[in-house]
């Protein structure tokens, strides 16, 4: 008996000696920061000196701030145009190259290609693409006679601009999808090509249900992303003109670079706050239930 308790207790020991790394990790590095950023969101602090405490001042002012909620309205829209424009455009590409077409390794390689670049090249490449004297310009001058434009620099079309050059980097999903659909037994296909089904059929009745799994996880990973977006924009706007792509990371990067630490705590919860709400109910409007997933227990 006693025996087996010292050997318990040393079984314990080992699994918290393991563990420890990770968790000084994770207080240090996330639950530490994450508790900081609250507390200083209820002080006023400007990064030096002593705190003070307000209340929810911070609160109030930053949901009177229009500069603040056009952040928060366009980071809405990137995690829509990130999870409903770019994952199903990933999701079709993958259901193509699944089929194995003539050079489908070639241009699996293409479409991922854009994720190994460094964000800030790609974003220098498009800066001179959306240029006035720039290629975009001049062939939509040349093949449909359309005056140019200063598409980056117009409160109208700039936010389209940033997040068209994002959503169509569609490789880093497109890779998990393939994946996904890879596993998806043959048998299936086959089974429904003897009862009839063509090729459309098969892709809505087979290869979409079984992908809800990964579809779920994707859409949550680019809504995330949509959510905490900051370098492409920055790069390129710098959140103008007129405030048009300003999102709540550019926000609370002003906030940080002015010395209002204290606003940008209280800009970083909310981006916490809303991104874990729009994961939420992204979970609750999909469910979690995952076909291949049942199918091999």
């Amino acid at each position: 008996m006693q025996a087996n308790s010292k050997r318990g207790r040393t079984i314990w020991g080992g699994r918290i000696l393991f563990l420890l790394p990770v968790f000084l990790f994770f207080f240090f590095f996330y639950l530490y920061p994450f508790v900081f950023t609250i507390f200083t969101s209820f002080t006023s602090w400007r990064g030096i000196g002593s705190m003070k405490f307000n209340g929810l001042h911070n609160y109030v002012k930053l949901l009177s701030d229009p500069t603040f909620r056009k952040a928060l309205g366009n980071n809405i829209i990137w995690a829509l145009c990130q999870g409903f424009i770019q994952v199903p455009l990933a999701c079709l590409v993958a259901m193509i190259l699944v089929r194995k077409p003539k050079g489908w390794k070639f241009l699996r390689t293409v479409y991922y290609l854009p994720n190994v670049i460094s964000t800030v090249a790609l974003a220098m490449v498009w800066v001179a693409i959306y240029n006035v004297t720039g290629p975009l310009n001049f062939i939509l001058e040349k093949l449909f006679g359309m005056e140019s434009k200063n598409w980056l620099g117009n409160p109208d079309t700039a936010l389209f601009s940033v997040i068209f050059q994002t959503v169509i980097y569609i490789g880093y999903f497109m890779i998990v999808l393939l994946a996904s659909a890879m596993n998806i037994s043959r048998s299936l296909y086959e089974a429904a090509e003897i009862d009839g089904a063509n090729t459309l059929q098969q892709e809505i009745h087979i290869t979409l249900p079984m992908l809800r799994g990964s579809l779920i996880t994707t859409m949550t990973l680019a809504m995330a992303y949509g959510m905490r977006h900051f370098e492409s924009t920055f790069l390129m706007t710098g959140g103008g003109p007129a405030y048009s792509t300003t999102t709540m990371g550019i926000d609370l990067y002003l906030k940080m670079d002015a010395l209002r630490y204290s606003e940008a705590s209280t800009a970083g919860v909310f981006l916490i706050l809303l991104g874990t709400v729009v994961i939420t109910l992204l979970r609750k409007l999909f469910g979690k239930s995952d076909p291949m997933s049942d199918m091999a227990q």
